[in-house]
């Protein structure tokens, strides 16, 4: 598992509790574009048998979150909204090196990393709610974004060495540290 450099703010957490319906239609976008990620790995890189094998199966688990999350969406009478741009996102895959190989490389541990911080925030949200139901949902989010992360983490070590990719995921998630720091907290996952 991926060892995150700085903690959420509680003020991030105030702020999805305050606003949890705008907190769950960017939670099913999440989702939906944690698919397509896998997706587009496979098409990426479709010569890579194991990344293949292991993103199909991620695909596929984060479409079912998304279904998850829709049904909560659709219970609450909520529309999913368009696609907007995550600044933690968007800062992230600024960090991610050119060069076919370096290209590869961050794009798995940022994938991890984005999976580490989705487990962090998912298990805040589970313990602050009182709704038995959605508490419930978000601990079993929380570990499958756990496992995730591990995932990408292992899938980098099965193409690059050990120490390649411990060096780069150390700078990886010292910068990632600081782009969670600047951000405003909004009801986003990030």
């Amino acid at each position: 598992m991926i060892t995150l450099q700085a903690a959420s703010s509680p003020a991030w957490l105030s702020a999805v509790l305050a606003d949890f319906d705008a907190f769950l239609l960017d939670h099913a976008a999440a989702e939906r574009k944690a698919s397509a990620l896998a997706l587009s790995l496979i098409t990426h890189y479709p010569d890579r048998r194991e990344l293949v094998a292991t993103m199909m199966d991620l695909a596929r688990e984060e479409l079912e979150h998304f279904y998850q999350v829709y049904l909560r969406v659709e219970e609450r009478g909520l529309i999913l909204g368009s696609d907007s741009k995550d600044p933690y996102i968007g800062a992230l895959r600024a960090e991610i090196r050119d060069g076919r190989d370096d290209y590869f490389l961050d794009r798995l541990l940022v994938g991890g990393i984005v999976e580490a911080r989705g487990c962090e925030r998912f298990g805040m949200i589970a313990q602050a709610l009182t709704d038995p139901s959605l508490r419930s949902f978000y601990r079993e989010i929380a570990a499958s974004e756990a496992r995730h992360d591990a995932l990408f983490v292992e899938l980098a070590k099965t193409y690059f060495s050990r120490v390649s990719v411990d060096a780069r995921l150390a700078a990886l998630v010292d910068a990632e540290a600081k782009i969670i720091q600047g951000l405003t907290s909004r009801p986003a996952l990030h």
